[in-house]
């Protein structure tokens, strides 16, 4: 976890959470699955104006209502309390009455004009002999107030089949113009400026947008009874404009390091002019080499401050503009020029940033094996051992600052790779070993499969055991969840070895070209070039897997 003497923006405690629930009432439509939408009042204090579900504020009353209401076996007291929270809110906004008699009959309309809206929900339904029907409303997903916002709620969406024969009639004071809606048409009328609908609603259509029929949406929910996702969005600047994100998300990782109470104040926009700060101690200089291997360019980085002096990871390539400016952006007061590996686009730019510097910093790292590429040679001045640990120190306005980098090699990408650790703040510079939005080529014979996996296997135990947070990848956004990161890293490069394994034993006497296009068939074939050296390398390696 980053220092907080190190992050960029004051602290804040975010707005408490208010309990709540809300309902996707669903029905089956000649085109497919319609939702249940209706416009909240222009003066509400919350997202006035936009389309919603129905929904609330849970109150004491709907835990105290367990006994009124029918449940499923596997249905936990907080979702039955959200299932009558949602129920009592549908009504009151929309006289829909998710309830049955004792025979099994749905409430009609001759039920719902014999309760008030604004009167004790369940125990008029009890009175009229009615049980609610919290068995049949399902949790769909779990969203939590972004933690920028004055008012928050922690909110279960709930998903049920409405009631047959019930007509929504809104109360025209909360809600407004109840309208039935394909998610894909509340989606394009939304993106015409026709149909308001906020970020959470905006994500949960798009995830029901998938589901063919009422159904399937019912049966996915009910497999575990759980949330089939969760999420507290963050937002950052693209464009000058706020856009917001969620976990899996590319920037999501930078706006949790960056502006963690969830200030917007970041601009996530790639650009090669000025430094990114990350913390008060971590500058981030994209070069201008953007491309398919390198995405957005090649991400320079500088460790310290000026109390301290700096560590530059991967100055990239010899780019004078580029190298000037990291130059700059220390201050002159370069340390120690580290480079996780000799590839083109990492590590020519080493001697020239030297050069740059008037007290000439070692360059460091690990000198290229004979393997390697001939735009691929490199040579520090001295080797980095595993686990060795380069320490800036120096005294600020509240006394000794320390930042400590410490070396990790995870061979695999390239045979010299290496990364680094900041041990006081909970960081990983990934080099190429982890990318944000690619995963990286293996390309033999200098790039090997299993001291990859390997490696990852080494970088998931030191997060584990150093609680970091967060990768600082050579291209890419800041990531965040670090070792749930790399363990996703790692399936996903087990499931494409076993697509491998299987075109290999379809084909047996295949081409490398034969077999990429079967197991990369989810890759545009403009990639396949690309991905036909990482197949050698997973090639090679079930080949070693079974020699051993």
């Amino acid at each position: 976890m980053a220092r907080t003497s190190q992050l960029l923006h004051p602290q804040r405690e975010p707005a408490p959470l208010r309990p709540a629930a809300t309902v996707l009432l669903l029905r089956d439509g000649p085109q497919g699955i319609e939702v249940l939408m209706t416009r909240r009042s222009m003066t509400a204090s919350f997202a006035p104006g936009a389309y919603v579900f129905p929904g609330g504020g849970i109150d004491a009353a709907d835990a105290q209502a367990h006994s009124m209401a029918t449940r499923r076996d596997k249905q936990s007291d907080l979702h039955l309390t959200q299932a009558i929270a949602a129920i009592r809110e549908s009504f009151e906004e929309l006289g829909i009455l998710f309830a049955r008699h004792a025979d099994g009959r749905w409430a009609d309309n001759a039920d719902i004009a014999q309760i008030d809206r604004k009167a004790p929900f369940a125990a008029q339904c009890q009175a009229h002999g009615l049980t609610l029907a919290a068995d049949q409303v399902f949790v769909l997903a779990h969203w939590i107030t972004d933690r920028d916002l004055p008012r928050r709620f922690d909110v279960p969406f709930l998903v049920a089949r409405m009631p047959e024969g019930q007509t929504p009639v809104a109360d025209e004071s909360e809600q407004f113009e109840p309208v039935w809606v394909r998610p894909a048409d509340a989606l394009t009328r939304h993106e015409a400026g026709q149909f308001f609908i906020i970020f959470p609603t905006i994500r949960t259509l798009e995830r029901l947008k998938a589901f063919a029929q009422v159904e399937d949406v019912l049966q996915a929910c009910a497999v575990n009874d759980e949330p089939l996702w969760t999420s507290c969005p963050r937002a950052g600047f693209v464009g000058g404009h706020e856009v917001r994100y969620m976990e899996h998300e590319a920037p999501f990782g930078e706006l949790a390091l960056v502006t963690p109470d969830g200030q917007i104040h970041h601009h996530l926009d790639w650009q090669t002019d000025l430094p990114v700060p990350l913390l008060q101690n971590v500058q981030r200089l994209t070069a201008p080499n953007p491309g398919v291997m390198t995405g957005p360019g090649t991400n320079s980085y500088l460790v310290g401050d000026p109390n301290t002096g700096y560590i530059a990871i991967d100055p990239g390539p010899a780019d004078n503009d580029h190298l000037q400016r990291l130059w700059r952006a220390a201050g002159g007061q370069i340390k120690a020029i580290v480079c996780t590996h000799s590839h083109f686009d990492h590590s020519p730019g080493a001697a020239p940033l030297q050069a740059l510097c008037t007290h000439k910093p070692p360059i460091l790292g690990l000198a290229s094996r004979p393997t390697a590429r001939a735009n691929s040679r490199f040579t520090p001045d001295r080797e980095l051992a595993d686990g060795e640990k380069l320490v800036l120190q120096g005294i600020g306005v509240d006394g000794e600052i320390t930042h400590t980098l410490r070396v990790v090699h995870t061979p695999g990408h390239a045979a010299n790779h290496l990364c680094l650790v900041l041990e006081e703040d909970g960081l990983l510079f990934s080099g190429d070993h982890v990318l944000n939005g690619s995963t990286t080529v293996i390309d033999p014979p200098d790039g090997h499969m299993g001291d990859y996996l390997d490696s990852l296997d080494k970088l998931a135990a030191a997060c584990e055991a150093g609680n970091i947070e967060f990768i600082l990848p050579a291209h890419g956004h800041v990531l965040g969840f670090a070792h749930q990161a790399i363990t996703q890293l790692k399936a996903h490069r087990m499931r494409r070895e076993a697509k491998i394994a299987a075109a290999m034993q379809a084909l047996p006497q295949g081409s490398l070209q034969e077999w990429v296009e079967k197991a990369y068939d989810d890759v545009p074939p403009r990639l396949w070039p690309v991905a036909a050296r990482s197949l050698q390398a997973h090639v090679d390696h079930i080949r070693e897997q079974a020699l051993s």
